[in-house]
């Protein structure tokens, strides 16, 4: 595949609203999981909550779209100068020629959930004032960045679990690479609410403590949220011959400390509808397809950014297929026990993370372990390494056996 610039990039999480302060909490290993206080839930959990998302306005040409996860996206969109970055591509080619595919799994639940409190007492009708085409539904939240940012290209949203903001990467490089849009705004936006909270407490998936992938005690996840964000261009701006796929491209305008996407891979195991694959094998695919793209061999991996959940049979799972195919030396991590597990934002989150990684030159060290699991062979880093990068693979595997591995690098 042609590789495709990160032009620009965003995130808001837990850790962090915008790079600068996720990058600092990165480098200091410090997580940003607290004991859940989130609405009525009551639960002994950890979660990973974005402080200020209730106070979030929308613009008021948008507020019928209010719900948290749209006013998450709102927060994320306002950080590193990314809608200005998004309105001089635009001006660039045309607000048609600019793409948005976004990542998410709950969308608006809680609107409904908050909702359903409010119900007629008498007939149970929902309140007058409930849109559920502009809150739950999951097309919202790509619906209101599109209009946010002004675009006028075509608009789609992924939601297939955990791999749902990785694999909105892909769907814009098709998209670029048959000339159909010149740019795109890709990422993910979740947001927390009931519905996940009980639901992975329901299937004993929720550990009582903050998540340790990869640790020996290693018992469930940490649900967090974030809206991560990447705006993808080819990085031919002259692009002789837009828009008919094969002709000739002038050479790659890139900077040395740019950072692009080379390759995407996606598999789809369909092993179980919510455990992997014992031996990994959708995963291990997925990695593989991502290299063939990028016509990399393994060894031009300096490091891994795992899905790494801290479930027993995720973190096995993965463990199996990274050994598989890179070996025991090439090193990797989990940023889950500083983020949590953000669900359909995830890949979209930890994009970005590798992102900061290649541009700052280090390797995050993963959180809350104590002791590593030595049934896990793979090479998991427990702390931050300052080191020069040259690729990276982030790992995004999802309920039903839906894999998606990206692998960014350095222009020079």
């Amino acid at each position: 595949m042609v590789p495709l610039r990160l032009t620009c990039f965003t995130a808001t999480s837990c850790i962090g609203q915008g790079l600068a302060p996720m990058l600092e909490s990165l480098l200091a290993g410090r997580s940003g999981l607290t004991p859940c206080d989130f609405e009525t839930a009551d639960l002994r959990t950890y979660i990973g909550e974005v402080p200020g998302v209730d106070e979030v306005r929308l613009p008021a040409e948008l507020a019928p779209f209010n719900c948290r996860n749209n006013r998450l996206a709102e927060l994320g969109l306002r950080q590193d100068g990314f809608a200005d970055a998004v309105a001089r591509v635009a001006g660039r080619y045309t607000a048609a020629r600019v793409g948005v595919f976004i990542g998410t799994s709950t969308a608006g639940i809680l609107e409904t959930e908050q909702a359903y409190r409010r119900r007629d007492p008498v007939t149970g009708a929902l309140p007058a004032d409930f849109e559920y085409a502009k809150t739950q539904n999951s097309f919202s939240v790509a619906d209101y960045v599109r209009r946010r940012l002004q675009l006028r290209g075509p608009a789609a949203v992924v939601s297939c679990a955990c791999a749902s903001s990785a694999k909105v990467f892909a769907s814009a490089q098709r998209m670029i690479e048959v000339g159909l849009i010149d740019a795109a705004v890709v990422g993910g936006v979740d947001s927390l609410c009931l519905t996940t909270l009980y639901g992975f407490h329901s299937l004993q998936l929720s550990s009582a403590a903050p998540c340790r992938p990869f640790d020996v005690a290693r018992d469930g996840i940490s649900v967090g949220e974030a809206a991560a964000f990447v705006l993808l261009e080819r990085p031919d701006r002259e692009r002789p011959g837009r828009g008919r796929p094969g002709c000739a491209r002038s050479a790659l305008d890139l900077a040395a400390d740019d950072v692009v996407l080379l390759g995407v891979g996606e598999s789809s195991d369909a092993y179980h509808m919510s455990a992997p694959h014992p031996e990994g094998l959708g995963a291990r695919h997925a990695m593989q397809a991502a290299l063939t793209a990028a016509h990399l061999p393994v060894d031009a991996v300096d490091y891994i950014n795992f899905h790494g959940t801290g479930t027993l049979s995720n973190d096995r799972s993965e463990s199996r297929a990274v050994v598989g195919l890179f070996g025991t030396s090439t090193p990797g991590s989990s940023t889950k026990g500083a983020t949590g597990h953000t669900l359909g934002a995830a890949g979209a989150l930890e994009a970005v993370i590798c992102a900061l990684a290649l541009r700052h030159e280090f390797m995050p060290g993963g959180l809350n372990i104590s002791r590593h699991d030595p049934a896990l062979s793979a090479c998991y880093l427990r702390e931050t390494r300052r080191v020069r990068l040259g690729a990276v693979l982030s790992n995004s595997f999802g309920f039903g056996g839906t894999n998606c591995s990206l692998l960014l690098g350095r222009a020079g």
